[in-house]
């Protein structure tokens, strides 16, 4: 409870005065929360577009401070947790609150491992797709239908259940985007492995052939894993909103993600760095980016630089950080320095980090920057780019909707509206239409 109030005084449509009190409540980090949800009552309502200024939910998930820069998993550190543990542990952390011992990191990957395979008439799914659909759309059919396959575990009111569910779609994550890549270039589909990790068996089915039992790079597999790690959660946006919000009408948990990932694949949400590369490519060549820069600079061309600034971070993004070492590690390992779009990627960095313009709006490069420059030197498709997004973005989801659905405060969203219509009329005669 809270002793502390917040008074709003206005009038109503006579012009009648009155005032209301709201409490005001603080959570561990963060801003202060004025609880509205009473206001109704008074024959009133707040309008917040994009829910900027409105906290939807109680979360101890994940937490942003964008003016520090700063990005907390469960209390930890983003930087820290990339350097000392690996996306099993961050999944584990998610789920359950507290990182694992190694008996508890064991058993978790085990289960991922028992549970990667997909039930085997699924792969017929595959082939209902033109072979040259998005990724995403063949993400979002595939994932809401796994509820037609795995409908002995949909008691949403059943802690096993749920458990279940999360192993079940962090699991087969890797596996359906695997697929969804080796369909489209026609290559046969490839099996998990029990002697791989998460993020080694993700890239051994999407590069892996059968004929070919070589592994995947160490120095790929560990980026591969800071890029899920990177993107595991981020507090409550646009795709986690999604989640929280058709998982508040009772839906299943498969339904949930799929809408999620719908809703990520929007180029303002997880298409950024996909979007980034083709910015890349349209620019074209390191003489024209001054153009480019011109344009990014002046007010009236529609033109945005891609993968530079921050919704969030008013900062320098925390993820950007590591990012941009991992993707010089993989430069290295795979010797595309030279290669021109990385050239002219690096190139367009420089520019950013010491203009002046840049600087002053706080432009840096950010995490879509750097993973997108990455994912391109490993070899791995434009179009998967948004995939992998959501790939590592499933553990947050599945982890965000687990603690709405056990928040006895929870309830069905349903925002309201200001209505700015007709006013109530009546239809005439057809023939006066």
């Amino acid at each position: 409870m809270t002793d502390r109030k917040a008074t709003l005084t206005f009038k109503d449509k006579q012009h009648n005065s009155y005032s209301a009190s709201f409490p005001i409540y603080s959570g561990t980090l963060g801003y202060d929360v004025i609880d509205v949800s009473s206001l109704g009552k008074e024959g009133i309502y707040t309008i917040d577009a994009g829910f900027h200024a409105t906290a939807a939910c109680k979360s101890s998930i994940t937490y942003i401070d964008g003016g520090k820069g700063t990005l907390l998993y469960r209390g930890y550190p983003i930087d820290q947790l990339v350097e000392k543990a690996d996306f099993t542990d961050i999944g584990y952390l998610l789920l359950h609150g507290e990182l694992p011992n190694k008996t508890q990191k064991s058993d978790f990957l085990g289960l991922i491992l028992d549970h990667m395979n997909l039930h085997e008439q699924m792969s017929c799914f595959f082939s209902g797709f033109r072979r040259d659909a998005h990724p995403m759309a063949i993400m979002v059919g595939v994932v809401g239908a796994m509820s037609a396959f795995y409908h002995d575990s949909l008691d949403i009111k059943n802690p096993d259940h749920r458990n279940l569910c999360a192993i079940r779609l962090i699991a087969k994550m890797p596996t359906i985007a695997a697929m969804s890549h080796k369909y489209s270039i026609g290559e046969p589909f490839m099996h998990p492995r029990h002697d791989m990790g998460y993020a080694e068996n993700f890239l051994h089915m999407m590069f892996g052939t059968p004929y070919d039992e070589s592994a995947p790079d160490p120095v790929l597999v560990r980026a591969m894993d800071r890029i899920f790690t990177l993107h595991a959660d981020h507090e409550q946006n646009a795709s986690t909103t999604t989640v929280r919000a058709a998982g508040s009408t009772g839906a299943n948990p498969f339904a949930c993600i799929s809408a999620g990932i719908g809703a990520l694949w929007g180029p303002a949400h997880g298409g950024a760095n996909e979007a980034c590369l083709r910015m890349l490519m349209e620019i074209g060549d390191e003489k024209n980016i001054p153009e480019f820069i011109a344009r990014a600079k002046d007010k009236n061309d529609p033109f945005r630089l891609m993968g530079f600034g921050h919704r969030v971070y008013k900062n320098y993004d925390p993820r950007a950080t590591v990012m941009r070492r991992t993707c010089h590690e993989v430069l290295d390992a795979v010797g595309r320095h030279d290669d021109p779009l990385i050239k002219l990627a690096m190139s367009l960095e420089k520019i950013a980090l010491e203009d002046d313009y840049f600087i002053e709006k706080k432009l840096y490069p950010n995490v879509d920057f750097y993973s997108g420059i990455t994912l391109n030197a490993m070899g791995i498709p434009t179009s998967m780019f948004t995939v992998i997004f959501a790939l590592a973005r499933t553990t947050g989801w599945i982890s965000q909707w687990t603690e709405m659905v056990q928040d006895p405060n929870a309830h069905l969203v349903r925002p309201r509206q200001l209505y700015i219509g007709k006013d109530k009329r009546d239809v005439p005669p057809a023939e006066e239409w």
